[in-house]
């Protein structure tokens, strides 16, 4: 009898065909010993049915029915499947073998979700991004938002999504940081048990996102009033005001900038962010220029 959980894999997607077939081959080479599928989400594009296959692996395709964006299209395939887990795999990661048996493995009877490392892939160099922890606790991501702990790695028990914990936050602007959201959400309820190697590969410098600065700033503030509790940790607090200051000088708001990096250094004087927004806003170094730094060494801001 095989008594391994039922996976269902969602991936959404958004005008990146062969990017797509990429994260959905890496998702279906998964040597996991229980059932396992995937459901491609088309997002505001036309959805290519020839993916779609079925017996021991099936495929399914659908459009986002809900909310357009990342967040709809992941509560989409959520609500499409009839699997025990549920995992993500954005559309431009790949997941390397071994990811699902592992995780599956890390899970405990009360456990909701998991998650594992990454390795970080930027114009050509690969860094792997672990977090030294097998148990994450909602302190930890109230401290720090953990950047290993990647959306594509969330592997969840459907029927806590589906209940108490809640789907993917449809409200969230620009459908950003409703990972970290979601991780919060259910860190709060149970520890997330974390396998502490890298199991996925995560592409940046492919984000449609990445110089939307203005919804960054939408989603960050978004974030503190969901979480009003971030503003209790000083290193969390520091990390989201610096944040705010940087974007802020990306668009160029001088003002909000210094007024943000003044908030984040009054929380945690050595806060790098406050000092790296308020060199922006003055002039002295460009936000662009500091991501590209920080992206080649597998960081970001």
């Amino acid at each position: 009898m095989n008594n391994w959980p039922s996976i269902g894999v969602v991936i959404p997607t958004h005008h990146r065909p062969d990017l797509m077939r990429a994260a959905l081959r890496s998702v279906l080479a998964q040597r996991y010993p229980g059932r396992l599928g995937a459901v491609v989400v088309y997002d505001r594009s036309t959805p290519d049915t020839s993916l779609e296959v079925t017996g021991d692996r099936p495929v399914r395709v659908m459009k986002n029915s809900r909310t357009p964006g990342l967040a709809g299209a992941r509560n989409t395939g959520i609500c499409a499947l009839d699997t025990d887990l549920v995992a993500f795999c954005d559309d431009d990661d790949v997941w390397l073998p071994g990811k699902l048996t592992a995780q599956v493995a890390a899970m405990q009877p009360t456990t909701e979700m998991t998650t594992c490392a990454i390795a970080v892939s930027y114009q050509g160099r690969t860094v792997p991004r672990t977090a030294g922890q097998s148990i994450v606790r909602h302190a930890d991501l109230l401290r720090s938002r953990m950047m290993m702990l990647h959306s594509s790695t969330f592997l969840l028990r459907r029927n806590a999504m589906l209940g108490g914990l809640g789907l993917v936050a449809e409200d969230a602007p620009g459908s950003q940081n409703e990972d970290w959201d979601l991780l919060l959400r259910a860190a709060r309820r149970e520890p997330i048990m974390n396998v502490d190697a890298p199991y996925a590969k995560i592409h940046w410098g492919r984000s449609l996102f990445q110089t939307h600065y203005d919804t960054k700033i939408s989603s960050l503030r978004w974030m503190l009033e969901q979480h009003p509790e971030l503003h209790g940790s000083r290193e969390g607090a520091a990390r989201v005001y610096g944040q705010l200051a940087c974007w802020h000088a990306a668009v160029g708001d001088r003002r909000a900038a210094l007024r943000w990096a003044g908030r984040a250094t009054r929380s945690q004087w050595k806060e790098p962010r406050a000092m790296i927004g308020a060199a922006a806003a003055l002039g002295i170094v460009k936000v662009p220029t500091v991501m590209d730094l920080l992206h080649r060494r597998g960081r970001g801001i």
